[in-house]
């Protein structure tokens, strides 16, 4: 967990005062490499790290992009409402690849981004994030986020695929009560 917190304070840094910002509807691809401590004891990435990389490519969109002025220096935070991996591949111990983050949409609640994890240009697994920005115990719009950050498109719908993929996301909460 330590590492997972130094490397937030690298990406905050690096994105505050070395790194060009850049736009919230471009895609944000990084190169990174597979850390022993990512591995199990078969010398592939565990599944759980997946969800961390997930987490550093999203925070670095957040902090290089006028979203941070707009959401956290305003007391709004982060909450992701639902995660999906799906995996392809397993990823070797010290094999470098790539995480491309692909914003999908949003509409008033919720934004969703794809994330892409490759090697050797050949995808090995794929995650998909819904996430909405909460202030006093409530969701912010996030049109008006978006919009307040600088991004020219009033709305981008995210696609059938995606909206159906976190579809009964509530209900199987609800049913478990």
């Amino acid at each position: 967990m330590l590492y997972y917190w130094i490397h937030i304070l690298y990406i905050y840094v690096g994105s505050t005062f070395f790194w060009k910002k850049v736009d919230l509807e471009s895609n944000l691809t990084r190169t990174r490499r597979v850390n022993i401590l990512d591995c199990d004891a078969l010398r592939y990435m565990a599944n759980s790290k997946y969800f961390y990389y997930m987490d550093f490519i999203r925070l670095e969109i957040l902090f290089r992009s006028n979203l941070y002025e707009n959401t956290f220096k305003k007391g709004m935070f982060p909450v992701i409402g639902s995660q999906k991996l799906i995996h392809k591949k397993p990823m070797k111990r010290l094999s470098k690849f790539t995480t491309t983050l692909v914003v999908e949409g949003w509409d008033e609640k919720w934004v969703y981004h794809r994330q892409i994890f490759k090697q050797n240009e050949e995808v090995y697994a794929i995650g998909f994030t819904k996430l909405a920005f909460w202030k006093n115990k409530k969701a912010q719009n996030m049109r008006t986020i978006i919009a307040d950050s600088g991004v020219q498109r009033t709305t981008m719908n995210p696609s059938m695929e995606v909206l159906d993929m976190f579809k009964n996301d509530y209900e199987i909460i609800k049913s478990h009560e």
